[in-house]
Protein backbone atom coordinates (compact mmCIF):
# COMPACT_ATOMS: atom_id res chain seq x y z
CA UNK A 1 0.00 0.00 0.00
CA UNK A 2 3.29 2.63 1.18
CA UNK A 3 5.07 1.84 -2.34
CA UNK A 4 1.27 2.74 -4.30
CA UNK A 5 0.32 5.76 -2.50
CA UNK A 6 4.38 6.88 -3.13
CA UNK A 7 3.72 5.78 -6.62
CA UNK A 8 1.03 8.13 -6.95
CA UNK A 9 2.15 10.93 -4.61
CA UNK A 10 5.84 11.75 -6.60
CA UNK A 11 4.25 12.41 -9.97
CA UNK A 12 1.27 14.21 -8.91
CA UNK A 13 3.48 16.60 -6.02
CA UNK A 14 5.40 17.71 -9.00
CA UNK A 15 3.13 17.49 -12.16
CA UNK A 16 0.69 20.02 -10.81
CA UNK A 17 2.79 22.66 -10.44
CA UNK A 18 5.27 21.62 -13.42
CA UNK A 19 1.63 21.88 -15.54
CA UNK A 20 2.27 25.70 -15.11
CA UNK A 21 5.48 26.49 -16.68
CA UNK A 22 4.57 24.48 -20.05
CA UNK A 23 6.12 28.03 -21.91
CA UNK A 24 9.32 28.01 -19.55
CA UNK A 25 10.29 24.30 -20.92
CA UNK A 26 9.42 25.64 -24.38
CA UNK A 27 11.42 28.75 -23.86
CA UNK A 28 14.16 26.16 -22.52
CA UNK A 29 14.16 24.00 -26.07
CA UNK A 30 11.92 21.66 -24.80
CA UNK A 31 8.62 20.36 -25.37
CA UNK A 32 5.82 21.94 -23.44
CA UNK A 33 4.06 18.94 -22.78
CA UNK A 34 6.95 17.77 -21.67
CA UNK A 35 5.76 19.29 -18.29
CA UNK A 36 2.88 17.42 -17.64
CA UNK A 37 4.44 13.61 -18.22
CA UNK A 38 4.94 12.46 -15.02
CA UNK A 39 8.14 11.55 -13.79
CA UNK A 40 9.75 12.32 -17.35
CA UNK A 41 9.07 15.93 -16.18
CA UNK A 42 11.09 15.86 -13.11
CA UNK A 43 14.31 14.65 -15.53
CA UNK A 44 13.47 17.52 -18.27
CA UNK A 45 13.07 20.05 -15.42
CA UNK A 46 16.68 19.24 -13.51
CA UNK A 47 17.84 19.28 -17.35
CA UNK A 48 16.26 22.86 -17.81
CA UNK A 49 17.83 23.58 -14.28
CA UNK A 50 21.38 22.28 -15.15
CA UNK A 51 21.14 19.50 -12.08
CA UNK A 52 20.50 16.40 -13.88
CA UNK A 53 23.87 15.07 -13.28
CA UNK A 54 24.26 15.84 -9.33
CA UNK A 55 23.22 12.86 -7.99
CA UNK A 56 21.83 14.69 -4.67
CA UNK A 57 19.41 16.06 -6.46
CA UNK A 58 17.80 12.95 -7.23
CA UNK A 59 18.38 11.27 -3.89
CA UNK A 60 16.58 13.83 -2.04
CA UNK A 61 13.80 13.82 -4.55
CA UNK A 62 12.50 10.57 -3.76
CA UNK A 63 13.07 11.25 0.05
CA UNK A 64 9.43 11.75 1.41
CA UNK A 65 8.92 14.90 3.29
CA UNK A 66 12.65 16.36 2.00
CA UNK A 67 11.03 15.98 -1.56
CA UNK A 68 8.77 19.15 -0.81
CA UNK A 69 11.52 21.25 -0.24
CA UNK A 70 12.94 20.10 -3.53
CA UNK A 71 9.94 20.87 -5.29
CA UNK A 72 10.24 24.57 -4.50
CA UNK A 73 13.84 24.76 -4.91
CA UNK A 74 13.30 23.46 -8.58
CA UNK A 75 10.51 26.30 -8.83
CA UNK A 76 12.81 28.87 -7.43
CA UNK A 77 16.01 27.57 -9.55
CA UNK A 78 13.08 28.02 -12.84
CA UNK A 79 12.56 31.28 -12.08
CA UNK A 80 16.34 32.57 -11.94
CA UNK A 81 16.56 30.86 -15.39
CA UNK A 82 14.52 33.62 -16.62
CA UNK A 83 16.14 36.10 -14.35
CA UNK A 84 13.90 36.28 -11.22
CA UNK A 85 16.21 36.57 -8.55
CA UNK A 86 14.56 38.96 -5.99
CA UNK A 87 13.17 37.43 -2.62
CA UNK A 88 9.45 38.05 -3.64
CA UNK A 89 9.73 36.67 -7.32
CA UNK A 90 11.46 33.54 -5.47
CA UNK A 91 8.47 33.14 -3.04
CA UNK A 92 6.22 33.63 -6.17
CA UNK A 93 7.74 30.94 -7.97
CA UNK A 94 7.42 28.48 -4.76
CA UNK A 95 4.22 29.36 -3.40
CA UNK A 96 2.45 29.90 -6.28
CA UNK A 97 3.72 28.90 -9.58
CA UNK A 98 0.55 28.59 -11.05
CA UNK A 99 -0.07 32.36 -10.89
CA UNK A 100 3.70 33.44 -11.22
CA UNK A 101 4.78 31.46 -14.19
CA UNK A 102 1.95 32.23 -16.82
CA UNK A 103 2.63 35.32 -15.99
CA UNK A 104 6.24 36.19 -16.76
CA UNK A 105 5.94 34.19 -20.03
CA UNK A 106 6.45 37.54 -22.37
CA UNK A 107 8.55 38.82 -20.44
CA UNK A 108 11.42 36.84 -19.17
CA UNK A 109 13.60 34.70 -22.25
CA UNK A 110 15.41 31.54 -20.75
CA UNK A 111 18.77 32.23 -19.94
CA UNK A 112 21.05 29.09 -19.50
CA UNK A 113 22.04 29.07 -15.35
CA UNK A 114 25.53 28.00 -15.96
CA UNK A 115 26.40 30.96 -18.04
CA UNK A 116 24.06 33.47 -16.73
CA UNK A 117 25.66 36.08 -14.21
CA UNK A 118 23.98 36.53 -11.23
CA UNK A 119 23.40 39.42 -9.51
CA UNK A 120 25.59 39.99 -6.16
CA UNK A 121 23.16 39.12 -3.24
CA UNK A 122 23.36 42.40 -0.35
CA UNK A 123 24.08 41.80 3.56
CA UNK A 124 20.22 41.78 4.15
CA UNK A 125 19.74 39.43 1.65
CA UNK A 126 22.89 36.45 2.49
CA UNK A 127 21.29 36.45 5.81
CA UNK A 128 17.84 35.81 4.70
CA UNK A 129 18.83 33.01 2.51
CA UNK A 130 21.00 32.03 5.30
CA UNK A 131 18.23 31.30 7.63
CA UNK A 132 16.27 29.81 5.18
CA UNK A 133 18.51 27.52 4.54
CA UNK A 134 19.21 26.56 8.26
CA UNK A 135 15.33 26.18 8.72
CA UNK A 136 15.08 23.65 6.44
CA UNK A 137 18.30 21.98 7.43
CA UNK A 138 16.94 21.84 10.77
CA UNK A 139 13.51 20.52 9.87
CA UNK A 140 15.42 17.26 8.27
CA UNK A 141 17.64 16.58 10.79
CA UNK A 142 14.57 16.84 13.59
CA UNK A 143 12.53 14.58 10.97
CA UNK A 144 14.51 12.03 10.47
CA UNK A 145 17.96 12.30 12.68
CA UNK A 146 18.22 13.79 16.34
CA UNK A 147 15.02 15.71 17.90
CA UNK A 148 15.31 17.13 21.37
CA UNK A 149 13.12 16.22 24.07
CA UNK A 150 12.87 16.86 28.00
CA UNK A 151 11.09 14.94 30.91
CA UNK A 152 8.07 16.64 31.88
CA UNK A 153 6.89 13.68 34.55
CA UNK A 154 8.45 11.39 36.98
CA UNK A 155 7.54 8.27 35.65
CA UNK A 156 11.55 7.05 34.94
CA UNK A 157 12.71 8.94 38.37
CA UNK A 158 15.73 8.54 39.12
CA UNK A 159 16.98 7.39 35.86
CA UNK A 160 15.10 9.96 33.39
CA UNK A 161 14.64 12.82 35.94
CA UNK A 162 11.57 15.62 35.34
CA UNK A 163 13.94 18.50 33.88
CA UNK A 164 16.41 16.26 31.83
CA UNK A 165 16.58 17.74 28.39
CA UNK A 166 17.54 14.81 26.23
CA UNK A 167 19.08 13.78 22.49
CA UNK A 168 16.58 11.37 21.11
CA UNK A 169 18.29 9.29 18.22
CA UNK A 170 15.63 8.73 15.35
CA UNK A 171 18.32 7.16 13.43
CA UNK A 172 18.60 4.14 15.89
CA UNK A 173 15.52 2.50 14.61
CA UNK A 174 14.91 4.10 11.72
CA UNK A 175 13.25 7.25 11.15
CA UNK A 176 9.61 7.28 11.02
CA UNK A 177 7.99 9.05 7.85
CA UNK A 178 5.67 11.86 8.25
CA UNK A 179 1.80 10.75 8.75
CA UNK A 180 1.38 14.62 8.45
CA UNK A 181 3.99 16.86 6.89
CA UNK A 182 1.89 19.65 6.41
CA UNK A 183 2.57 21.25 10.13
CA UNK A 184 3.89 24.31 11.69
CA UNK A 185 7.78 24.27 12.14
CA UNK A 186 9.88 22.90 15.60
CA UNK A 187 6.52 22.77 17.31
CA UNK A 188 4.16 19.06 17.98
CA UNK A 189 0.93 19.08 17.92
CA UNK A 190 -0.52 22.87 19.25
CA UNK A 191 0.97 25.65 17.35
CA UNK A 192 3.05 28.59 19.22
CA UNK A 193 1.24 30.39 22.03
CA UNK A 194 -1.90 28.41 22.26
CA UNK A 195 -2.74 25.11 24.14
CA UNK A 196 -5.72 23.61 21.87
CA UNK A 197 -5.01 25.24 18.08
CA UNK A 198 -3.65 22.73 15.91
CA UNK A 199 -0.30 22.76 13.97
CA UNK A 200 -0.90 20.63 11.32
CA UNK A 201 -3.31 19.97 8.34
CA UNK A 202 -4.54 16.70 7.45
CA UNK A 203 -5.06 17.89 3.93
CA UNK A 204 -2.20 14.79 2.91
CA UNK A 205 -1.86 11.82 5.42
CA UNK A 206 0.58 8.98 4.48
CA UNK A 207 0.50 5.87 5.54
CA UNK A 208 3.23 4.34 8.24
CA UNK A 209 6.60 3.69 6.77
CA UNK A 210 10.04 3.42 8.74
CA UNK A 211 13.58 3.83 6.94
CA UNK A 212 16.01 1.09 7.66
CA UNK A 213 17.83 2.34 11.41
CA UNK A 214 21.46 1.44 12.61
CA UNK A 215 20.14 -0.94 15.05
CA UNK A 216 17.29 -3.40 16.00
CA UNK A 217 14.76 -2.49 19.01
CA UNK A 218 16.20 -4.06 21.92
CA UNK A 219 14.48 -5.18 25.53
CA UNK A 220 15.16 -2.94 28.34
CA UNK A 221 15.87 0.11 25.87
CA UNK A 222 14.86 3.69 27.48
CA UNK A 223 12.16 4.63 24.55
CA UNK A 224 10.35 7.74 23.40
CA UNK A 225 7.14 6.84 21.67
CA UNK A 226 3.97 8.40 21.03
CA UNK A 227 1.58 7.94 23.63
CA UNK A 228 -0.93 5.41 22.23
CA UNK A 229 -4.39 6.62 24.05
CA UNK A 230 -3.50 9.59 22.85
CA UNK A 231 -5.27 9.55 19.81
CA UNK A 232 -8.29 10.97 21.16
CA UNK A 233 -8.22 13.99 23.50
CA UNK A 234 -10.02 17.00 24.61
CA UNK A 235 -9.32 20.29 23.17
CA UNK A 236 -8.57 21.67 26.91
CA UNK A 237 -6.84 18.42 28.50
CA UNK A 238 -4.28 17.63 26.04
CA UNK A 239 -1.41 16.45 27.31
CA UNK A 240 -2.82 15.40 31.29
CA UNK A 241 -5.76 13.04 30.32
CA UNK A 242 -6.84 10.94 27.07
CA UNK A 243 -10.63 11.09 26.30
CA UNK A 244 -10.90 7.52 27.60
CA UNK A 245 -9.86 8.46 31.02
CA UNK A 246 -12.61 11.09 30.96
CA UNK A 247 -15.26 8.79 29.99
CA UNK A 248 -14.09 6.42 32.80
CA UNK A 249 -14.26 9.24 35.49
CA UNK A 250 -17.25 10.06 34.78
CA UNK A 251 -19.12 6.51 34.79
CA UNK A 252 -18.38 5.18 31.58
CA UNK A 253 -21.21 7.61 30.07
CA UNK A 254 -20.74 10.39 27.40
CA UNK A 255 -22.19 11.91 25.16
CA UNK A 256 -22.00 14.77 22.44
CA UNK A 257 -23.40 17.91 22.79
CA UNK A 258 -23.22 20.59 20.03
CA UNK A 259 -19.60 19.33 19.66
CA UNK A 260 -18.40 19.29 23.10
CA UNK A 261 -18.09 16.15 25.44
CA UNK A 262 -20.41 15.77 28.13
CA UNK A 263 -21.52 13.23 30.50
CA UNK A 264 -25.28 13.41 32.02
CA UNK A 265 -26.00 16.86 29.89
CA UNK A 266 -22.84 18.68 31.49
CA UNK A 267 -19.91 19.34 29.72
CA UNK A 268 -16.53 18.23 31.35
CA UNK A 269 -15.13 21.11 33.16
CA UNK A 270 -12.93 22.02 31.28
CA UNK A 271 -12.97 19.50 28.44
CA UNK A 272 -13.44 21.24 25.25
CA UNK A 273 -13.96 19.41 21.52
CA UNK A 274 -12.66 15.77 21.20
CA UNK A 275 -9.32 15.84 18.95
CA UNK A 276 -7.81 12.71 17.14
CA UNK A 277 -4.72 13.15 16.67
CA UNK A 278 -2.94 11.38 14.46
CA UNK A 279 -0.35 9.22 15.67
CA UNK A 280 3.02 11.50 14.54
CA UNK A 281 1.37 14.25 16.39
CA UNK A 282 0.12 12.08 20.13
CA UNK A 283 2.02 13.18 22.72
CA UNK A 284 5.97 12.15 22.94
CA UNK A 285 6.48 9.74 26.45
CA UNK A 286 9.03 8.13 27.50
CA UNK A 287 9.40 5.02 29.46
CA UNK A 288 12.00 1.60 29.39
CA UNK A 289 10.88 -1.73 27.17
CA UNK A 290 10.29 -4.11 29.47
CA UNK A 291 8.64 -6.90 26.68
CA UNK A 292 9.14 -7.99 23.20
CA UNK A 293 6.64 -8.75 20.68
CA UNK A 294 5.66 -12.59 21.36
CA UNK A 295 6.60 -12.39 24.91
CA UNK A 296 4.17 -13.41 28.05
CA UNK A 297 4.38 -10.74 30.85
CA UNK A 298 3.14 -11.15 34.12
CA UNK A 299 3.70 -9.31 37.50
CA UNK A 300 3.71 -10.68 40.93
CA UNK A 301 4.23 -8.68 43.94
CA UNK A 302 5.56 -6.11 42.11
CA UNK A 303 8.22 -8.24 40.52
CA UNK A 304 7.96 -8.82 36.46
CA UNK A 305 8.47 -11.74 34.86
CA UNK A 306 9.23 -12.21 31.30
CA UNK A 307 8.68 -15.59 29.74
CA UNK A 308 8.48 -16.99 33.37
CA UNK A 309 11.78 -15.67 34.06
CA UNK A 310 12.34 -12.71 36.37
CA UNK A 311 12.80 -9.10 34.31
CA UNK A 312 16.13 -7.20 34.63
CA UNK A 313 15.67 -4.56 37.53
CA UNK A 314 17.19 -1.18 36.35
CA UNK A 315 19.89 0.04 38.85
CA UNK A 316 17.60 3.32 39.54
CA UNK A 317 14.16 1.46 39.48
CA UNK A 318 11.89 3.03 42.52
CA UNK A 319 8.81 1.44 44.71
CA UNK A 320 6.84 2.48 47.26
CA UNK A 321 8.34 0.98 50.44
CA UNK A 322 6.80 1.66 53.94
CA UNK A 323 9.16 2.67 56.34
CA UNK A 324 8.80 2.58 60.32
CA UNK A 325 11.05 4.49 62.48
CA UNK A 326 11.38 4.16 66.41
CA UNK A 327 9.17 7.35 67.00
CA UNK A 328 10.98 10.49 65.75
CA UNK A 329 10.36 12.03 62.17
CA UNK A 330 12.82 11.46 59.91
CA UNK A 331 15.51 13.89 59.65
CA UNK A 332 15.39 16.09 56.19
CA UNK A 333 19.11 15.79 55.88
CA UNK A 334 18.36 11.90 55.64
CA UNK A 335 15.99 12.56 52.98
CA UNK A 336 18.59 14.76 51.01
CA UNK A 337 21.30 12.01 51.79
CA UNK A 338 19.54 9.45 49.67
CA UNK A 339 18.10 12.14 47.21
CA UNK A 340 14.29 10.79 48.74
CA UNK A 341 11.81 13.20 47.22
CA UNK A 342 8.76 11.53 47.52
CA UNK A 343 7.68 11.05 51.05
CA UNK A 344 3.91 10.21 52.37
CA UNK A 345 1.95 9.70 55.11
CA UNK A 346 -0.89 8.67 54.23
CA UNK A 347 -4.42 8.55 56.34
CA UNK A 348 -4.01 5.67 58.85
CA UNK A 349 -0.31 4.94 58.94
CA UNK A 350 0.86 5.15 62.65
CA UNK A 351 2.27 8.60 63.33
CA UNK A 352 6.20 6.99 63.03
CA UNK A 353 5.11 5.05 59.47
CA UNK A 354 5.97 6.68 56.67
CA UNK A 355 5.39 5.69 52.74
CA UNK A 356 8.52 6.21 50.49
CA UNK A 357 9.48 6.14 46.95
CA UNK A 358 13.31 4.76 47.13
CA UNK A 359 15.08 1.99 45.07
CA UNK A 360 16.06 -1.45 46.66
CA UNK A 361 19.52 -0.43 47.03
CA UNK A 362 18.47 2.72 49.04
CA UNK A 363 15.70 0.80 51.09
CA UNK A 364 18.74 -1.64 52.07
CA UNK A 365 20.61 1.38 53.08
CA UNK A 366 17.99 2.96 55.11
CA UNK A 367 17.55 -0.50 57.10
CA UNK A 368 20.91 -0.23 58.32
CA UNK A 369 20.07 2.95 59.89
CA UNK A 370 19.91 2.69 64.23
CA UNK A 371 16.58 4.59 64.15
CA UNK A 372 14.61 2.74 61.63
CA UNK A 373 12.75 -0.22 62.60
CA UNK A 374 11.54 -1.72 59.43
CA UNK A 375 12.00 -1.00 56.00
CA UNK A 376 9.16 -3.31 53.91
CA UNK A 377 8.35 -2.97 50.18
CA UNK A 378 4.62 -1.99 49.60
CA UNK A 379 2.72 -4.16 47.65
CA UNK A 380 -1.28 -4.76 47.00
CA UNK A 381 -1.58 -8.25 47.31
CA UNK A 382 -3.43 -10.11 44.23
CA UNK A 383 -6.79 -9.85 44.10
CA UNK A 384 -7.24 -7.02 46.09
CA UNK A 385 -7.02 -3.03 45.28
CA UNK A 386 -8.08 -4.25 41.60
CA UNK A 387 -8.53 -1.29 39.21
CA UNK A 388 -10.88 -0.37 36.41
CA UNK A 389 -8.54 2.32 34.99
CA UNK A 390 -5.75 -0.77 34.56
CA UNK A 391 -5.85 -2.46 31.24
CA UNK A 392 -7.44 -4.12 29.46
CA UNK A 393 -10.15 -1.94 32.10
CA UNK A 394 -12.54 -5.19 32.84
CA UNK A 395 -11.95 -5.98 36.87
CA UNK A 396 -14.30 -8.41 36.64
CA UNK A 397 -12.46 -10.81 34.16
CA UNK A 398 -9.06 -9.55 34.87
CA UNK A 399 -9.28 -8.40 38.48
CA UNK A 400 -5.52 -7.27 38.61
CA UNK A 401 -3.97 -4.63 40.36
CA UNK A 402 -0.52 -2.43 38.93
CA UNK A 403 1.71 -5.03 41.58
CA UNK A 404 -0.17 -7.92 40.56
CA UNK A 405 -0.73 -8.31 37.20
CA UNK A 406 -1.25 -10.59 33.71
CA UNK A 407 -0.41 -12.99 32.55
CA UNK A 408 -0.55 -11.28 29.14
CA UNK A 409 0.89 -11.90 25.74
CA UNK A 410 2.44 -9.58 23.90
CA UNK A 411 1.41 -10.01 20.11
CA UNK A 412 4.00 -10.22 17.57
CA UNK A 413 3.24 -9.64 13.89
CA UNK A 414 1.71 -12.79 12.05
CA UNK A 415 1.08 -14.35 15.20
CA UNK A 416 -3.03 -15.54 15.55
CA UNK A 417 -4.61 -15.29 19.21
CA UNK A 418 -8.37 -17.21 19.59
CA UNK A 419 -11.12 -14.61 20.13
CA UNK A 420 -14.04 -15.49 22.32
CA UNK A 421 -16.12 -12.90 24.33
CA UNK A 422 -13.14 -13.45 27.26
CA UNK A 423 -9.82 -12.43 25.29
CA UNK A 424 -11.36 -9.52 23.06
CA UNK A 425 -10.68 -6.71 25.47
CA UNK A 426 -7.32 -7.58 25.63
CA UNK A 427 -7.18 -7.12 21.90
CA UNK A 428 -9.85 -5.31 20.89
CA UNK A 429 -8.24 -1.89 20.66
CA UNK A 430 -5.28 -3.21 19.19
CA UNK A 431 -8.37 -4.68 15.70
CA UNK A 432 -10.06 -1.61 15.86
CA UNK A 433 -7.73 1.44 16.70
CA UNK A 434 -4.24 0.43 15.55
CA UNK A 435 -5.04 -1.59 12.70
CA UNK A 436 -8.69 -0.29 11.54
CA UNK A 437 -10.71 -3.21 11.73
CA UNK A 438 -14.83 -2.62 12.01
CA UNK A 439 -15.23 -5.18 15.75
CA UNK A 440 -18.82 -5.67 16.62
CA UNK A 441 -20.35 -8.20 19.29
CA UNK A 442 -23.64 -9.44 18.86
CA UNK A 443 -23.90 -11.68 21.95
CA UNK A 444 -21.36 -14.83 22.03
CA UNK A 445 -20.59 -13.67 18.15
CA UNK A 446 -17.55 -11.52 17.53
CA UNK A 447 -17.87 -9.73 14.03
CA UNK A 448 -14.56 -8.46 12.68
CA UNK A 449 -15.66 -6.34 9.23
CA UNK A 450 -18.98 -7.57 9.11
CA UNK A 451 -17.31 -11.39 9.20
CA UNK A 452 -17.88 -13.63 11.92
CA UNK A 453 -14.81 -13.83 13.70
CA UNK A 454 -12.91 -16.68 16.25
CA UNK A 455 -9.26 -15.97 15.75
CA UNK A 456 -7.43 -12.60 14.65
CA UNK A 457 -3.92 -12.48 13.02
CA UNK A 458 -1.89 -9.67 13.83
CA UNK A 459 -0.56 -6.80 10.94
CA UNK A 460 2.60 -5.16 13.27
CA UNK A 461 4.84 -5.87 16.69
CA UNK A 462 3.93 -4.37 19.58
CA UNK A 463 5.75 -3.79 22.43
CA UNK A 464 5.44 -3.32 26.64
CA UNK A 465 6.56 -0.20 28.63
CA UNK A 466 7.07 0.45 31.95
CA UNK A 467 8.54 3.00 33.98
CA UNK A 468 10.73 2.82 36.33
CA UNK A 469 9.59 4.88 39.01
CA UNK A 470 6.71 1.72 39.07
CA UNK A 471 4.31 3.23 41.83
CA UNK A 472 4.19 6.77 39.76
CA UNK A 473 4.13 6.27 36.03
CA UNK A 474 0.97 5.68 33.63
CA UNK A 475 2.51 2.83 31.49
CA UNK A 476 1.28 -0.34 29.73
CA UNK A 477 -0.49 -1.48 32.53
CA UNK A 478 -2.84 1.74 32.09
CA UNK A 479 -3.20 1.76 28.16
CA UNK A 480 -1.86 -1.61 26.88
CA UNK A 481 0.44 -1.94 24.05
CA UNK A 482 2.34 0.10 22.15
CA UNK A 483 2.56 -0.04 17.97
CA UNK A 484 5.40 -0.79 16.24
CA UNK A 485 4.11 2.47 14.09
CA UNK A 486 4.24 4.55 17.89
CA UNK A 487 8.20 4.20 18.30
CA UNK A 488 9.89 7.22 17.77
CA UNK A 489 13.32 6.67 18.66
CA UNK A 490 16.10 6.16 21.38
CA UNK A 491 17.68 8.72 24.49
CA UNK A 492 20.95 9.07 23.81
CA UNK A 493 22.41 12.07 25.70
CA UNK A 494 21.30 14.48 28.20
CA UNK A 495 22.62 17.72 27.40
CA UNK A 496 20.88 19.81 30.33
CA UNK A 497 18.96 18.66 33.24
CA UNK A 498 17.46 21.84 35.36
CA UNK A 499 16.06 21.04 39.12
CA UNK A 500 12.52 22.65 38.95
CA UNK A 501 12.06 21.99 42.29
CA UNK A 502 14.57 23.33 44.03
CA UNK A 503 15.95 25.46 40.99
CA UNK A 504 19.37 25.21 39.24
CA UNK A 505 21.13 23.15 37.18
CA UNK A 506 22.15 19.67 37.90
CA UNK A 507 25.72 19.21 37.00
CA UNK A 508 26.12 16.03 37.79
CA UNK A 509 23.52 14.83 35.20
CA UNK A 510 24.32 16.51 32.31
CA UNK A 511 26.21 15.13 29.55
CA UNK A 512 25.17 11.95 30.20
CA UNK A 513 24.50 8.77 28.16
CA UNK A 514 20.65 7.60 29.44
CA UNK A 515 20.79 3.58 30.66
Amino acid sequence: MSLILFILIIPALFTIPFAFCWKQFEAAGQKGYYSIIPYFNIFVMLKIIKKHKKFWWWFFIIFPYINIFMLFLMLIELGKCFGKFKVWEEFMAAVLPFIFFPLIVKDAPYQDPEKTKRPKKSTGREWFDAIVFAVVAALIIRTYVFEAFTIPTPSMEKSLCVGDYLIVSKIHYGPKRPNTPLSFPFVHNTLPFSSTKKSYLEWIKLPYHRYPGITSIKRYDPIVFNYPAGDTVCENFQSSYNYYDLIQENGREAVWNNGRLTYKGMPLPPGGKVIAHPIDKRENYVKRLIGMPGDSLKIVDGIVYINGEKAFMPENMQHHYTVVTKGDPINPRVLEKYDITEVYHPQGYPSNAYLLNISEKTAAELRELPFITSVTIDVSPAGQDTDSFLFPNNPELYPWNPDNFGPIYIPQKGATVQLNTRTLPLYERIIHAYELHDVKVNGDQILIDGQPADSYTFEMDYYWMMGDNRDNSADSRYWGYVPENHIVGKPVFIWLSLDKEKGGIRWSRMFRIPK
